[in-house]
């Protein structure tokens, strides 16, 4: 790593175009911390899902959001078995694969729109970047929740191509949705995302953006890296 690299990066970018992905590998290549920020609003859709709590009623989301025990870590050795990125715990218990259920993935957009929702994570994603060498990645953390973040990257790539992603994803989970259902879920996502009314995605005014769809997932860690001040 060089002297001069960035040592706090967000990414940004829709759903299904690989900022995890990227993020995990530039985090291992530069020794920082990584943290999705979207594993968060998924722990408060998950804790509603079980607990009957209405997606609808902001007030009571904020008043879990604001209740809950969300510890994000890497993966024990024992855990590292599932291929798993990072392990999320949910007031001690381990959730990590249920976030990415078909369920939650329905209505963690709904969620994550409700600006109590968003202002009760906010002080917690702020504490975790506050010690740098990290990579977040997320919709808005480039424009909200880390605006003087030192480097800001928003990847985008069609539709259909990230709605591949996802299927592949969800294939290799052992699920068996429809193509067409998966492209369904990403664009519907992209529509509350992009609409909201609170911390909208879009890129951040001095973000670098970068258009993955005719890179591979090495080509698109490359240059990353490179924009960071990483060695490749």
């Amino acid at each position: 790593m060089g002297n001069g690299a960035a040592s706090v990066i967000a990414i940004d970018g829709p759903a299904g175009v690989g900022k995890s992905t990227v993020g995990v590998q530039l985090a291992e290549r530069l020794g920082y911390l990584f943290l999705d920020s979207g594993v968060l609003y998924r722990a408060v859709a998950l804790a509603a899902l079980q607990r009957g709590i209405p997606i609808g009623d902001e007030a009571e989301l904020r008043d879990l959001a604001a209740s809950l025990n969300i510890e994000v870590r890497l993966p024990h050795p024992s855990e590292a078995h599932d291929q798993r990125q990072y392990t999320v715990l949910l007031d001690g218990t381990d959730v990590t694969w249920q976030l990415r259920q078909p369920q939650v993935e329905a209505v963690v957009s709904e969620v994550a729109a409700w600006p109590a929702v968003r202002t009760a994570m906010l002080p917690h994603q702020r504490n975790i970047a506050a010690a740098g060498r990290i990579v977040m990645v997320g919709r808005d953390i480039g424009t909200v929740v880390l605006p003087n973040a030192d480097l800001k990257i928003y990847l985008e790539a069609p539709l259909q191509e990230r709605a591949k992603r996802r299927y592949k994803e969800r294939i290799e989970r052992g699920e068996h949705p429809s193509i067409a259902q998966v492209e369904q879920e990403v664009a519907h996502r992209d529509e509350i995302d992009s609409h909201r009314a609170t911390s909208p995605l879009r890129p951040a005014e001095d973000a670098i953006i970068l258009n993955t769809g005719d890179l591979s997932a090495d080509e698109v860690l490359d240059k990353v890296t490179q924009l960071a001040g990483g060695v490749i």
